[in-house]
């Protein structure tokens, strides 16, 4: 019997990827978007910018959310503590309330809601004095981006 030699026609590893399908494929993709592309209607978002702001408030009641989530409303310089459950009805009385800085024949009176918290404060407590405010009907609810001391 004669030797078979090693170096006979056996199957050997391809070592090389075959790119071809790959552009292929990338080629068809490109003629696909470069058709849709100009199809698209492009929508328009519209940003609020600093000058279309509506007047500011006239006054501001501050409801501070401390670092053992307590919770204080701060209107000028006195501050009250106050449960979540009587939250909305104290700031709806502190609206009411007269100004007595205020010019009695300048129209009507606007003040805005702001809620500061401390950074060690869980957010879900945050939200759920916003919902409060949101719910009785409170209009301009915001946050406070400064650091409570």
């Amino acid at each position: 019997m004669p030797a078979v030699s090693p170096r006979g026609r056996g199957r050997r590893a391809i070592n090389e990827v075959n790119m071809v399908p790959f552009i292929d494929v990338m080629l068809v993709l490109l003629i696909i978007f470069m058709v849709t592309a100009p199809l698209i209607t492009p929508s328009l978002i519209e940003l609020p910018s600093v000058g279309n702001a509506s007047k500011q408030p006239d006054r501001i009641i501050q409801i501070v959310i401390g670092k053992d989530d307590r919770l204080e409303i701060k209107l000028k310089d006195k501050t009250n503590p106050v449960k979540l459950e009587a939250l909305a009805a104290s700031v709806k009385r502190a609206q009411a309330e007269p100004d007595v800085d205020r010019q009695s024949g300048s129209g009507p009176r606007t003040t805005a809601v702001v809620i500061s918290a401390d950074k060690t404060v869980q957010y879900e407590r945050v939200v759920k004095v916003m919902d409060t405010l949101q719910r009785a009907g409170i209009q301009r609810v915001g946050l406070s981006v400064q650091l409570v001391p």
